[in-house]
């Protein structure tokens, strides 16, 4: 089964010819380039695939996307606040490296213990939290400079000193 990387969500619509404007957390201005299809959830877990025809940069959150299919303006603001999602193989080829959200994946290590791999990345104005699964509960993990120890891209890991007590609560 292929794995869904949700990048962002579709915010508006361009012109008349059925353009959107993607907004996105790859961490760099992208256009796409290479990728066939984007997804779009239409419901929890059921994802339809988009076919890009043609896309270019706005600025560093945004993207200007044309899709397969859609040909108006009327057909395209159906898809405004829509969540967009990539296979995995795809997110990775297009994710800037020092974007928070491209440690999807990685496992999060806190004082020598594994607390397991993280789930989703949401980022907020002064952290980002790191969504993980501990001993069966949804755990969100605070990153920021006085919890971040170190990232080591080779291992896939984020080195973490967690506050006293945090853990606690989820165990």
């Amino acid at each position: 089964m292929n794995e869904y990387i949700n990048i962002g969500k579709i915010v508006a619509t361009f012109g008349v010819k059925g353009e959107v404007i993607l907004k996105h957390a790859l961490g760099k201005k992208t256009t796409l380039k290479g990728i066939e299809a984007i997804f779009i959830e239409q419901q929890k877990n059921s994802y339809l695939p988009y076919f890009i025809l043609s896309s270019k940069a706005k600025d560093n959150e945004e993207i200007y996307v044309l899709i397969d299919g859609i040909e108006s303006k009327e057909s395209a603001h159906r898809l405004i606040q829509k969540n967009v999602w990539l296979l995995d193989d795809d997110f990775r080829k297009i994710a800037g490296k020092s974007a928070p959200i491209a440690l999807l994946g990685y496992s999060i290590i806190n004082e020598g213990e594994n607390l397991g791999p993280i789930e989703e990345v949401i980022e907020q104005p002064h952290q980002v939290l790191l969504r993980i699964t501990l001993n069966g509960n949804e755990a969100l993990i605070p990153l920021h400079e006085e919890t971040l120890l170190k990232i080591d891209r080779k291992k896939k890991e984020v080195h973490v000193v967690l506050p006293d007590g945090l853990l606690e609560i989820y165990r």
